[in-house]
C-alpha cells in the first residue's frame, strides 16, 4: 500500500488546489502526476496480481500509450489535411498536420535506428525520446484538465456574462465561431431568467481591428439585439485588441458598475482553460465557459493554445528541456 501513498498525496494536492482556484495550470500538472505515480504503483504490484489482472495492467501502462500515440499521429495527419482543405494553408492551420508528421517520424526513427551499435546514436535517440516524452506529458496534462475544466456548470445567479470577441467577416459580420460564443452567452442569460433569477447583463468585449469597419463589441451587440435581448441588458467594452485586454478592460467595466460582481466569461471550448488562466491574472471574479467548435477545427486550435501555455511557463519548461539536452550531451560524450 506504500506504493500508492505518493499517488494519493498528489491527488490530495490536486483536490486542494482545485478547491482554492480552478484556473491554475498547476492543477493540470498535479492531475498528470497523480496518474503517473498511480501507474508506477500498479506496476510494482504486478507480481501479486492474478494473471489476467497483471496482463491488463501491462496493457494499460505500456500498450495503450504506444498504440494510442501511433493512432494520434494518423488522426492528426488526417485532421491536418481536412483543416487545410477547409481553412487554407496559414501557419496556424498547419499545426495539426505538422504534429501528426512529427509523431510518426519520431516513431519511425526510433524503430529503425535503435540498437544499431552506436552509442552516440542511441544517446541522441534517448534524449530525443525524453524531450518528446516531457512535452507530451505536459500536453496530456493540459488536455485532460482542460476537458475537466470544460465540464464546469454555472451555479447560482451571475451579474454579467462576458462574451469575448473574435474577428468579423468583411469587417462587420459576426462569423460562425463568434456566433457560437454569443449563443452560449444568450443561453446562460435565458436560463437565469427562466429560473426566476435577476437578468444578467451581457457584456460584449472586443475593439475595432485595423481591417474592421465597426468594433467587434458593436457587431456582437447587434447580433444579440436581433435575437431578442433587450438593449438595457447589454454592455459594451469596445477598446480591447487581445484576450488579455478583453479581460482586463471588462474587469474594469464590471468593477466600476458593480464592485461585488460575479460573472462568467464565454469563449470557445478550445480556448476556455487558457482564458481562465488569463482571467485569474486579470482578477476577474468568475469562471470561463466554452462554446462548441467545429470538430475539424479543434485539434489545431488546441495545439496552438497548448503552445501558448507552454511558452507562458517557459522558465520551468525550457529549464527541464535544457537539463534533458545537457544530460544527453554528457551521456553521448561518455561513450
Amino acid at each position: 500500500m506504500v506504493a500508492f501513498a505518493l499517488a494519493a498525496l498528489f491527488f490530495l494536492a490536486f483536490c486542494v488546489s482545485v478547491r482554492n482556484d480552478r484556473r491554475l495550470f498547476r492543477n493540470a500538472v498535479l492531475l498528470g502526476l497523480t496518474f503517473c505515480t498511480l501507474s508506477f504503483a500498479l506496476l510494482l504490484q504486478i507480481a501479486a496480481l492474478p494473471g489476467w489482472a497483471a496482463t491488463a495492467v501491462m496493457l494499460l501502462v505500456f500498450a495503450v500509450p504506444t498504440l494510442g500515440t501511433l493512432a494520434l499521429g494518423v488522426f492528426l495527419l488526417a485532421n491536418g489535411v481536412t483543416m487545410v482543405r477547409k481553412e487554407g494553408r496559414s501557419p496556424g492551420n498547419l499545426l495539426s498536420l505538422a504534429a501528426g508528421a512529427a509523431v510518426l517520424t519520431l516513431a519511425a526513427l526510433v524503430l529503425t535506428l535503435m540498437d544499431r551499435g552506436s552509442h552516440l546514436l542511441d544517446s541522441v535517440l534517448a534524449g530525443l525520446v525524453l524531450l518528446v516524452a516531457y512535452v507530451s506529458f505536459v500536453f496530456l496534462c493540459f488536455l485532460a484538465y482542460a476537458y475537466l475544466y470544460g465540464r464546469i456548470r454555472v451555479r447560482g445567479d451571475v451579474d454579467y456574462v462576458v462574451v469575448l470577441g473574435a474577428g468579423l467577416i468583411g469587417g462587420e459580420t459576426v462569423p460562425p465561431l463568434l456566433a457560437s460564443r454569443l449563443r452560449k452567452g444568450l443561453q446562460i442569460h435565458e436560463t437565469q431568467l427562466a429560473r426566476g433569477g435577476r437578468p444578467p447583463l451581457l457584456l460584449c468585449s472586443g475593439g475595432k481591428g485595423d481591417d474592421e469597419k465597426v468594433p467587434e463589441a458593436r457587431a456582437m451587440a447587434d447580433w444579440l439585439l436581433a435575437h431578442g435581448v433587450p438593449e438595457e441588458h447589454l454592455r459594451l467594452e469596445d477598446r480591447s485588441r487581445t484576450t488579455e485586454e478583453n479581460l482586463a478592460f471588462s474587469q474594469t467595466v464590471m468593477a466600476q458598475e458593480h464592485p461585488g460582481y460575479r460573472c462568467v466569461v464565454v469563449t470557445n471550448n478550445f480556448h476556455a482553460f487558457r482564458a481562465a488562466m488569463m482571467a485569474r491574472k486579470a482578477r476577474v471574479n468568475g469562471q470561463v465557459l466554452g462554446s462548441p467548435t467545429a470538430r475539424y477545427f479543434w485539434p489545431s486550435a488546441t495545439i496552438r493554445e497548448f503552445a501558448a501555455v507552454f511558452w507562458e511557463h517557459r522558465a520551468v519548461n525550457l529549464s527541464i528541456c535544457g537539463a534533458i539536452a545537457a544530460g544527453t550531451a554528457v551521456l553521448a560524450a561518455a561513450g
